[in-house]
């Protein structure tokens, strides 16, 4: 009983001495690290203000970029005034439009090189042939007309004549006509569709914009200084080099969308929808008319098309959407989403929550300290005395 009471002291007594060692060592190390970790400390921490002032710049920086977007969408559009005898019918004109897309220039080449010179010549020639055989074989020169009914030669000749010209003129033909109905992937398509007696469009690319293109008045024309039945109140917009598909119906009888400038011309038929391509490279206004018979005012459904640089184009867009209610959407026009109070307050958050604390190691050369679990153990028991 006494022994057992006395191992029992002594276990308390030992527990406590090795409390009170722990705790003096702790202070003795914390004490002498201090002056060499404070600089560690103050080095961490120096970076956090520079954090929270990068994170708070940068989110300025997003602020004013998305104020910049938005001031795009509604960044003023300025109708383009027409260049004269650009796009437009001529005073006593009698040859071809200046033409602006690929086909169109090609079709002018073909027209102007090629059919032209070929009818001018073939004309003159039969023009000349005629005069020729009058004269020759006229009543004075010759009292006995001749009785000759085949010419093996001659009838060669006129056969392969002609045959030889047409295949001349049908490579071509063939090649233009492969490369008006083939055309290139589109980068904008617009769809048409005529009524009695407008035109009506809509670009499924950009959210569905969609209005209605009536001629102005005389005196509206006037006052803009535009061709009278020629330009109307809302225009067909595209961007400067790229391909623009037209998708082309009617809702109502038959009518035709013709750009005579961009040898375009296509029959808008009910229920039925026809395709064609443009591309144009220079920036202006262009104008047409419908080109199919559709009633009594048939001569007032013009056509404008005015061709903006990308960027001019991308602002009308936006215009076009935030007056019609739409989200920003399609090519070169969605903008990065708003920047709620939300994520504001996380980032700002996020770079001033200080950085975790740094460890504080003792050097090797200071005081084992031991274990909780080394002061637990119970101590040795002391061998009984011989």
């Amino acid at each position: 009983m006494t022994v057992g009471w006395l191992t029992g002291l002594h276990r308390t007594l030992q527990t406590a001495v090795l409390a009170t060692a722990v705790a003096t060592a702790a202070l003795v190390s914390a004490q002498d690290i201090a002056p060499a970790v404070a600089p560690t400390i103050a080095s961490q921490a120096a970076p956090a203000a520079g954090t929270t002032a990068a994170a708070v710049a940068a989110v300025q920086e997003s602020a004013v970029a998305q104020m910049s977007a938005q001031g795009d969408a509604i960044a003023g559009y300025t109708r383009m005034a027409p260049t004269p005898g650009i796009g437009q019918p001529v005073p006593q004109g009698w040859q071809l439009q200046q033409q602006f897309t690929p086909i169109g220039q090609e079709a002018a080449f073909l027209t102007d090189v090629i059919l032209n010179p070929l009818i001018v010549g073939i004309s003159l020639f039969v023009l000349g042939l005629m005069a020729w055989v009058s004269y020759r074989y006229r009543a004075a020169a010759n009292p006995v007309p001749s009785m000759t009914t085949h010419n093996f030669t001659i009838e060669v000749v006129w056969t392969l004549v002609p045959a030889i010209i047409l295949l001349f003129v049908a490579v071509p033909s063939f090649r233009l006509l492969a490369n008006q109905y083939n055309p290139p992937k589109a980068d904008v398509t617009i769809k048409v569709t005529g009524y009695q007696w407008y035109w009506g469009y809509e670009y499924p690319d950009y959210g569905g914009i969609s209005f209605d293109a009536l001629p102005l008045s005389k005196a509206e024309a006037a006052k803009e200084g535009v061709p009278y039945l020629l330009d109307t109140d809302n225009r067909v917009v595209v961007p400067a080099g790229k391909t623009v598909k037209m998708l082309i119906t009617a809702a109502d009888v038959l009518h035709s969308w013709a750009i005579p400038s961009f040898w375009v011309k296509m029959d808008a038929v009910p229920g039925k929808i026809n395709e064609t391509w443009f591309k144009v490279d220079r920036p202006g206004v262009y104008y047409g008319q419908c080109s199919e018979l559709c009633g009594t005012r048939h001569g007032f459904m013009p056509i404008t098309v005015e061709v903006l640089p990308e960027d001019k184009f991308n602002a009308w867009v936006r215009m076009k959407q935030r007056a019609d209610g739409i989200e920003p959407t399609g090519p070169g026009i969605a903008v990065a989403p708003a920047i709620s109070p939300t994520a504001v307050a996380a980032a700002v958050r996020a770079a001033v929550t200080p950085a975790e604390a740094p460890r504080i190691v003792a050097p090797e050369a200071r005081l084992q300290l031991p274990t909780p679990e080394a002061a637990n153990m119970p101590a040795p028991v002391a061998a009984p005395a011989a």
